[in-house]
């Protein structure tokens, strides 16, 4: 009677939560804190310094998802960075990228890009040319690779 329930204990770890409905279009980014519930349809990117966000299986994003906590049913149409865990569901489609650290994928998702580990499900900034090379590469050869 008295004693805390197992989803009051899950609010207080990830914060309030937000419901964006099936009846609902969101047209530009979303940053919060807490849990996101996408069971509409969202055109930007989202993003959450701490967070948990959830795409129902009729849900649907068109950007670049940017949260610790993630679990996909429905459409993501941007790269995901999953900065602690990924959960793609069996009717999970994303077409883009994907940067984890932790992935558990179901039966029947799908993931149209690459997917690349990371220890933080972020990957470091693209790096010059010149950093990673051994050696500078002559300019006769870089004309003749462009050329062909």
């Amino acid at each position: 009677m008295f004693g805390k329930s197992k989803t009051a204990g899950n609010v207080a770890k990830h914060g309030s939560t937000t419901l964006i409905s099936s009846e609902t279009i969101i047209t530009g980014d979303i940053h919060f804190s807490g849990s996101v519930h996408i069971e509409g349809r969202v055109k930007g990117n989202v993003s959450a310094d701490q967070g948990m966000l959830t795409i129902a299986h009729n849900g649907s994003v068109e950007g670049d998802v940017r949260v610790q906590r993630v679990v996909v049913d429905g459409h993501v149409r941007g790269n995901v960075f999953a900065e602690e865990h990924l959960e793609l569901a069996s009717r999970a489609e994303i077409t883009g990228n994907v940067f984890y650290n932790v992935i558990e994928m179901t039966k029947g998702s799908q993931v149209n890009g690459s997917l690349e580990h990371h220890s933080n499900g972020v990957p470091a900034g693209p790096q010059p040319l010149l950093e990673r090379a051994d050696e500078e590469m002559p300019a006769a050869e870089v004309i003749e690779a462009v050329d062909s």
